[in-house]
């Protein structure tokens, strides 16, 4: 998927495309975790079970962090395929 722009208002908001609320069920109320890595902005959408135990874990990483982890393994994993199919044109 390209990139989208959008335009953060004087308030600090900003419009999530109507497609990529629709793909990640982003209703009115829904909680999105915003994080900075690597200088770029990660939004987060949070799901009501993550939502239902968000700051319970007292020890480790919290939940933002392991999703975020996650997150940057499987982009890594799909960045090594594209390599890959790139070198053997």
């Amino acid at each position: 998927m390209q990139p989208q722009l959008v335009t953060v208002t004087s308030k600090g908001q900003l419009v999530i495309p109507a497609k990529l609320r629709r793909k990640f069920g982003l209703r009115k109320g829904a909680r999105v975790a915003v994080v900075e890595e690597d200088h770029r902005l990660i939004l987060q959408p949070v799901t009501t079970l993550i939502d239902s135990i968000w700051g319970s874990l007292k020890r480790g990483p919290s939940m933002t962090e392991a999703l975020l982890e996650a997150r940057r393994r499987d982009f890594e994993s799909e960045e090594r395929k594209i390599k890959r199919l790139r070198a053997r044109r």
